[in-house]
């Protein structure tokens, strides 16, 4: 499940890297040039993960990437405050993590929660494998 779910999702993150340059509003998120190079290293890293690693290291990938995006969600709700961005004027919950190169909003924080819980529970539902993945290199039989 870990592999199918980060493999989609770091799609989704390098589709939404690059339409970030194009379309900076896009579903009301702060896309700043930053913002969309860091879903685009997301996506890359996601995409690796899932076509190419182990169902093991998808899994843990889901999990602290999950938990990294789930509480930079909440952190942008707790310590978000009332401003203006650029793109999208008056937002309650503003977070400048970077000021004028990364600023978040409350869209922002509400797609890392959702994020989150999705690779969460990606990673927590994925069955942990007590030995390695067999390989057809490891299956072949000598002549």
């Amino acid at each position: 499940m870990a592999k199918s779910v980060t493999t989609f999702l770091g799609a989704a993150f390098l589709f939404v890297g690059l339409l970030g340059f194009a379309v900076p509003g896009f579903l009301g998120a702060h896309l700043t040039p930053a913002h969309n190079v860091i879903h685009l290293v997301s996506g890359a890293l996601a995409l690796y993960f899932g076509l190419s690693g182990t169902s093991a290291a998808a899994r843990l990938f889901d999990i602290v990437f999950g938990s990294v995006y789930g509480l930079l969600g909440f952190i942008g709700f707790i310590a978000g405050q009332a401003g203006t961005s650029a793109l999208h004027g008056l937002d309650s919950r503003i977070l400048e993590i970077i000021p004028a190169v990364l600023v978040l909003g409350t869209t922002d924080h509400v797609i890392h929660i959702v994020l989150g819980v999705v690779f969460l529970l990606s990673g927590m539902l994925t069955k942990p494998r007590l030995y390695p993945e067999v390989t057809q290199a490891h299956t072949s039989t000598p002549r």
